[in-house]
């Protein structure tokens, strides 16, 4: 049961954070197809904001902006999830892509070429790119969004993180940044003005020379890429 005190204080951070949920929204959007509506992320996220002012605790150190945030992004994701407008052979699809990419480099000890895929598929060039180009209308988050998936969330105030969960979440940045590292130049760029520039696709295309729809082929080829090589932590 709630005092009018806890009520009134939890109000006063909804209607005080809720240009944070726009924000976070309008991010999220630009990176999603268009079929995804901000109202929708936004009537999602105020959902995760109430949730965050019922459930923060300012005595186990995270500030309530963090905490908030984590939970409104986790709430629109899952929206989003829920609402998968990525039929099952997309998926499908994207899990051979990763396969037949570990299969090249698990035998060649290098990095697997465009033409070399599609032939492990069994695919023209073509018809491989066109998978690529099907994959990236998928769900595309920063990798920070990433390690926030599942938890983390009540980790911050529920309870200290247990040092086995610490140390499993250094190791996947450690890993996840060494196989960033390890990707093809062109590939490892893109990312880099994807996410840590947050340049569109077209802006991209811009930098490097190249059309949108190729750059478009290179992000989702460096996703898949990066999922195979840490498919045991996935």
């Amino acid at each position: 049961m709630y005092t009018d005190v806890q009520v009134k204080h939890a109000d006063q951070l909804i209607r005080s954070h809720a240009p944070l949920v726009k924000r976070i929204a309008h991010h999220l959007s630009a990176r999603l197809p268009a079929s995804v509506q901000v109202d929708d992320l936004i009537q999602a996220g105020m959902l995760g904001l109430l949730e965050a002012s019922r459930k923060y605790d300012a005595t186990k150190g995270a500030s309530f902006e963090t905490y908030a945030g984590i939970r409104i992004r986790g709430s629109m994701m899952d929206e989003v999830r829920k609402g998968d407008w990525v039929p099952r052979s997309v998926h499908r699809n994207a899990r051979r892509i990763a396969g037949a990419i570990k299969t090249i480099e698990d035998l060649e000890g290098r990095d697997a070429h465009d033409d070399e895929i599609a032939e492990e598929l069994g695919m023209t060039l073509d018809e491989y790119f066109s998978c690529l180009k099907d994959s990236s209308g998928g769900k595309l988050f920063s990798f920070e969004e990433l390690n926030e998936q599942g938890d983390i969330a009540d980790h911050l105030t529920t309870h200290s993180p247990s040092p086995s969960f610490n140390v499993e979440k250094n190791l996947f940045k450690k890993n996840l940044a060494v196989e960033i590292e390890r990707l093809p130049e062109r590939e490892k760029m893109v990312l880099s003005l994807y996410y840590e520039e947050e340049l569109n696709l077209k802006e991209i295309g811009l930098v490097l020379s190249v059309s949108e729809s190729r750059i478009s082929q290179i992000l989702s080829q460096a996703t898949v890429r990066l999922k195979s090589r840490m498919h045991e932590w996935v």
